[in-house]
């Protein structure tokens, strides 16, 4: 514990965050400008917006739905691990993504894998900057997550230019290899806890050695060499109560004793039972953590929100040239300035939300409906300086992502933080991955962006209601007898964000 508790804020936890920023600018910066690939692939594979537009979803809503298998292989496996297999993954799929023949390859090599590798890193970077940060977890948080803004800022001129170029297929095959820097940034991520799955190694050699105190040495391992002075070094006995529990431990010497295949059947047949306890024990957690009414407010305003505005990353260059704004990408195109301004938003919010007097759900929801606001100025826009301006704003209320992490702490604590966050960016990711296409298919029926972009200004607006609404005090004051008795609670603000 005081190992743990001098790392916190400080020390090595900024080489932490500089590794994640990295670990997100080279994961993300690809799928956050997709938009300057996606008028390639249209005009390249000659399908409707609305498949094409698949393959934009799929990438930043994928990792986000399989959340809660990424937490999972954290958990057991810690940010390091994660993060070198994201790397390959991340890598492999912008690579493979070059050779495709048509979309639906596409939507495989860079919806699914690419996704799937941003969700890897995106788990690993955020749980272990969060086990390194409490006082200043929201700037720490702010800095890591501004990686995706920049990484989409730098990646949208760069894929623009690597086009003009190396072609298509050039500029993804050099964006893969760009990808695999993510190895050299888990090379700093030091885990401050072990994870599961070392400290069960460590359990079982702990195991064997106990084992082999008991038996009795045999006359060679008793020779001593004449003339040998050399002496072998203590080993320190590990923790054991960091290692294994009882109950699992007692079934593994079991199991070694008994080799009889009726006592192994019985053996397996425990196992099985112990592993249907633990999953069950899982899934009831999950299910305390929807009984929360804030919790549950907090998924819908993000599945909401992601709904509506994720659309525009893909769409926005699509639609300065629909309407005859733009004949093609500027050098910094739109993308590139809502990503920028979406970094300032993250580290604006980052700050605002560490001060003591701003609740941080309130603050959340005033984003939310800024931003459904600047998107349903969208369709009367008729000018590319207006279109800059909206992105601009709605980049900046787009930055609320980095507050996810820290609501979502203030509602569930830090203990069941990974399977709160996994269930949250469920929602999130389920959002991203419906909103391009519904988005497209309005394109596709009425050959106009208009109802597409009053449809997401809507949700978002709704959902920012939505979690205003339910995150009332007068909601606690309804509720007070009903309140656990183990949580206690040190402010007012504390206590509204909670909603015991």
């Amino acid at each position: 514990m005081t190992s743990s508790s001098k790392a916190l804020d400080g020390g090595w936890g900024w080489a932490i965050v500089a590794a994640s920023f990295m670990a997100q600018l080279l994961a993300y910066g690809s799928p956050q400008s997709v938009g300057v690939l996606y008028p390639e692939w249209l005009q390249a594979f000659q399908e409707g917006k609305g498949m094409t537009a698949w393959v934009g979803s799929l990438v930043a809503g994928v990792g986000l739905i399989a959340s809660p298998v990424c937490s999972a292989c954290v958990d057991n496996f810690g940010a390091r691990p994660v993060t070198i297999f994201s790397g390959v993954m991340v890598s492999g799929g912008l690579m493979l993504s070059a050779f495709a023949p048509n979309v639906q390859f596409l939507i495989f090599s860079y919806g699914i894998v690419v996704g799937l590798g941003c969700g890897l890193v995106y788990a690993a970077t955020l749980t272990i900057t969060c086990q390194y940060f409490d006082k200043r977890r929201g700037l720490a948080l702010g800095i890591v997550t501004t990686g995706t803004s920049v990484g989409a800022f730098i990646y949208a001129s760069v894929q623009n230019e690597l086009i003009v170029l190396y072609g298509l297929d050039g500029c993804l095959l050099i964006i893969g290899a760009l990808a695999l820097n993510l190895m050299a940034c888990a090379g700093f991520m030091r885990p401050l806890n072990m994870p599961g799955y070392y400290l069960k190694q460590k359990a079982a050699l702990e195991r064997n050695t106990e084992e082999q105190l008991f038996e009795k040495p045999s006359f060679d391992d008793l020779k001593i060499t004449a003339g040998s002075t050399t002496t072998t070094p203590e080993k320190p006995l590990m923790v054991k109560e960091l290692l294994i529990n009882i109950e699992a431990k007692e079934l593994a010497i079991q199991t070694e004793k008994k080799k009889g295949s009726a006592w192994a059947g019985l053996a397996f047949m425990k196992i099985i039972k112990k592993k249907q306890q633990a999953y069950s024990k899982y899934m009831q957690s999950m299910y305390e953590i929807l009984q929360d009414q804030a919790m549950v407010a907090f998924c819908i305003a993000i599945f909401l929100f992601s709904l509506g505005a994720f659309p525009p990353v893909l769409f926005i260059e699509d639609v300065a040239q629909s309407q005859g704004l733009i004949e093609e990408v500027c050098v910094i195109p739109l993308v590139s300035i809502g990503a920028i301004s979406a970094g300032v938003g993250k580290l604006v919010l980052g700050i605002l939300v560490d001060i003591r007097w701003i609740n941080s759900i309130y603050l959340y929801a005033s984003t939310m409906f800024a931003g459904g606001v600047a998107l349903l100025l969208i369709p009367i826009t008729k000018t590319y300086l207006g279109l800059q301006i909206l992105s601009s704003v709605l980049g900046f209320f787009s930055g609320n992502w980095s507050l996810t992490s820290y609501i979502t702490t203030k509602i569930v604590g830090l203990d069941r933080l990974t399977q709160a966050h996994g269930i949250l960016m469920f929602f999130g990711g389920f959002g991203i991955m419906l909103g391009p296409p519904v988005v497209g298919w309005f394109f596709d029926w009425t050959q106009s962006y208009d109802w597409a972009f009053y449809f997401s200004g809507s949700c978002v607006i709704l959902g920012a209601f939505i979690l205003f609404l339910f995150t009332l005090p007068c909601w606690h004051r309804k509720h007070s007898d009903n309140d656990r008795p183990d949580v206690h609670y040190t402010s007012n603000c504390d206590k509204v964000a909670s909603v015991a």
